[in-house]
């Protein structure tokens, strides 16, 4: 009865597998590394180098295109304002980055993906607890690869956020896909439609509401995960908070709190988007 006693070394596997990747493909983790740090700096110039009035009046802008309501827009540029009265637009800025790439990356992986698992429900299945797993993990662990693999900065922050974040994008647009009403699909099928043209006619146009819920999931995620970023080196919103901790200092701590609140409410307002019927 002895194996019953004895340690199953899931660390030390793991270590061996973290060391050996590290060792071998260091290379390839330094040219990912450059190359996401070159796209970060090259957003940060734009979203910084902008001035923020004007910036502020092309979120106005687009918040209108997207919402076609005045009330958001006024929510919108209110918000902003305020956030520029407080003296974190840098900060916001940052953050925004880390967002935004975050965002960009975990959509274009997870809308294919969703697409593909509502097409095949086996693989859908087969995903499912690798998806719970992605979900369920402390944050915190996934900055340790993170880090062995990229250093600190503003790259291990994104590489755990999207991690984090992706399984997001993939059960939602899964859930939209998937619910698409047989009766619209055969219509379709009865007209000629081919499957290329049920997708991007009836199965995407039905789902849009869904994989938008699924956008929104995933920005309220890496805005959860600013904080955690901020304490390998990524700069943005959560680098004030983790100084309020270490200092406990609670005005600063619920300033820069309530900044990422009003990001958060602006980004979901903006792309808040329902099923017209």
């Amino acid at each position: 009865m002895d194996w019953l006693t004895q340690k199953i070394p899931v660390g030390a596997w793991a270590k061996s597998v973290f060391d050996w990747l590290n060792a071998h493909g260091g290379p390839l983790f330094d040219a990912v590394a450059a190359v996401l740090e070159a796209v970060i700096d090259g957003m940060l110039f734009v979203l910084q180098g902008t001035p923020p009035l004007i910036l502020i009046a092309l979120f106005v802008a687009l918040t209108w295109v997207l919402q076609r309501n005045w009330k958001t827009c006024l929510l919108v540029g209110l918000g902003f304002l305020f956030i520029l009265n407080q003296d974190y637009w840098d900060e916001t800025m940052q953050s925004l980055t880390l967002i935004l790439f975050s965002c960009f990356v975990c959509m274009s992986v997870g809308v294919p993906i969703g697409i593909a698992a509502a097409h095949r429900p086996r693989l859908y299945q087969s995903m499912s607890p690798v998806l719970d797993l992605m979900q369920t993990l402390p944050t915190f662990v996934y900055l340790i690869p993170a880090i062995v693999f990229f250093g600190l900065g503003m790259v291990p922050g994104l590489i755990a956020t999207v991690v984090f974040v992706l399984p997001a994008p993939i059960r939602l647009t899964q859930l939209g896909i998937s619910s698409t009403p047989p009766a619209l699909l055969e219509a379709a099928t009865a007209f000629g439609a081919t499957p290329t043209q049920r997708l991007w006619k009836v199965e995407l146009p039905w789902a849009l509401p869904q994989i938008m819920a699924g956008l929104t999931q995933a920005i309220m995620l890496s805005l959860s995960m600013v904080v955690i970023a901020a304490m390998v080196g990524a700069n943005g919103l959560g680098v004030p908070v983790v100084r309020a901790l270490n200092s406990v200092n609670t005005s600063l701590g619920f300033e820069s709190g309530f900044i990422i609140v009003v990001v958060a409410i602006i980004l979901d307002r903006m792309l808040k988007m329902e099923r017209k019927r």
